[in-house]
C-alpha cells in the first residue's frame, strides 16, 4: 500500500463564527491510500479547538508512514484497530485513513458503502444548512440568500432571543439551535423555552461539554430535545450522555472515523437516543462519508460543501435540503482538488 497526502486552506463563502470565534478558511488534510492501482480517499478538517492542526496530521502521518503502508490490509475495521493503536492520540488522522480505507474497500468491491452495509439509499433525512452568528441583518441575509427547509442557527452571543426572533419573522423553516457551550444553566434555562415558542426543533450543546450537573437539570427541565455534541466526542461518551441528552451528534473526525461512529450509532440506539450525523466544514470527500451513513440517522448536518466557496471532490448533490447520495463505488465522489498539477505530498496551497 502507498500513502499520498496534501493539504489545503479552503475559503468559506461567508466569515464563519460559532460561540467560540470566527474563521474565514478550513484547513482541512487529504489523504490518497493506493493498493494495487486503486485509490482511496479520506478527509480530516482541522479544527483549532481540539489542537490538531494540519501540520501536526502530517508530521504524525510522516512519522510513521512505514508502518501504515506495510499494513497487511484486507478490510477497514481491522484497519483501524490498528490506527487507532498506532496513533492513540490523533483521531483526526486517524479519520481520514480510515475514511480512505472504506472508500479503497468500497472500489476494490465495486460497491458503495451503502451497499456493503446493506441500507436503502433512498431513506435518510434532509440537511440543514448553517447561519454562523453576525448581526442581525447580515443573519437575515444569508438566509435569504439560501432559501432551505432547514436552519441551523448558531448562538451564543448576548443577542440570541432578539436573533431567532428576527429570523422566525422571516421564514417558516425548520430552527435548529447550536449553542456551542456557549450558555450557563440560568441562561439555558430563560432562553429555551422562547425557542420553544418560535418552534425551535432542538438545541445542540446548551453548556459547557463538561457540565454534567447542569445537563442533568436541563434534560429534566427542557420543553424540546437536547442533542450532544462537544459532550460526545468518543465511543465512551455516548453513555455518559445517557440521561442528560435526548440525543447525540456524531463528528467523524473527532471520534476517529467511519468505523467507530457505527458502533456509536448503535450504542445510542440501544440508549433509545437519536442520531446525528454532524458536519466540521468537510469538502465533499469527507461529507460523501457522511451522505453513505444517512439511513442510519435521525438528522444530519451535512451543509460543508454549500458553506465553502471552494471544494475538492463532485459527486454529491442537493436537492432543497434532500441529499443525493454519490452512486459510485466507495465513496462515490471524484476527487478534483483545486488545481491540476500532480500532488507532491504536504504541500500547503
Amino acid at each position: 500500500m502507498q500513502i499520498n497526502y496534501h493539504s489545503y486552506n479552503l475559503a468559506f463563502r461567508h466569515p464563519f463564527t460559532i460561540s467560540r470565534g470566527t474563521k474565514t478558511h478550513q484547513p482541512t488534510l487529504i489523504v490518497e491510500l493506493e493498493h494495487r492501482g486503486i485509490k482511496g480517499y479520506g478527509e480530516a478538517p482541522a479544527i483549532s479547538y481540539y489542537h490538531i492542526p494540519v501540520e501536526k496530521m502530517i508530521a504524525d502521518l510522516e512519522s510513521k508512514k512505514a508502518f501504515i503502508e506495510r499494513f497487511a490490509f484486507t478490510d477497514p475495521e481491522r484497519y483501524w484497530h490498528y490506527l487507532h493503536h498506532l496513533f492513540p492520540e490523533n483521531s483526526f488522522l486517524v479519520c481520514a485513513l480510515d475514511m480512505a480505507a472504506w472508500d479503497l474497500t468500497g472500489k476494490i468491491r465495486q460497491l458503495p458503502l451503502y451497499d456493503i452495509w446493506k441500507l436503502d439509499p433512498a431513506r435518510g433525512p434532509m440537511t440543514d444548512y448553517t447561519i454562523g452568528i453576525d448581526t442581525i441583518d447580515k443573519m437575515v441575509a444569508k438566509m435569504h440568500e439560501f432559501p432551505w427547509p432547514i436552519y441551523k442557527i448558531k448562538l451564543g452571543s448576548p443577542d440570541d432571543i432578539s436573533i431567532m426572533k428576527a429570523l422566525r419573522a422571516h421564514t417558516d423553516a425548520v430552527f435548529r439551535v447550536d449553542a456551542n457551550a456557549g450558555w450557563t444553566l440560568d441562561a439555558a434555562l430563560q432562553i429555551i423555552p422562547v425557542l420553544k415558542d418560535l418552534d425551535v426543533e432542538f438545541v445542540e450543546q446548551p453548556l459547557a461539554k463538561d457540565d454534567w450537573a447542569g445537563m442533568k437539570v436541563l434534560y429534566e427541565r427542557s420543553p424540546i430535545p437536547l442533542i450532544a455534541d462537544e459532550s460526545c466526542v468518543k465511543e465512551g461518551d455516548v453513555e455518559k450522555c445517557r440521561g442528560h441528552f435526548h440525543g447525540i451528534n456524531i463528528k467523524l473526525t473527532k471520534c476517529s472515523g467511519i468505523t467507530p461512529a457505527r458502533r456509536m450509532i448503535d450504542a445510542a440506539r440501544q440508549y433509545g437516543m437519536k442520531v446525528m450525523v454532524g458536519s466540521m466544514n468537510e469538502s465533499s470527500i469527507g461529507s460523501a462519508a457522511i451522505a453513505h451513513l444517512l439511513p442510519y440517522l435521525d438528522y444530519v448536518d451535512m451543509d460543508g460543501p454549500l458553506l465553502l466557496k471552494e471544494d475538492l471532490a463532485t459527486g454529491i448533490g442537493f436537492d432543497n435540503g434532500k441529499i443525493c447520495i454519490p452512486r459510485g463505488a466507495g465513496l462515490g465522489v471524484t476527487f478534483t482538488g483545486l488545481y491540476t498539477k500532480q500532488w507532491t505530498g504536504g504541500e500547503k496551497i
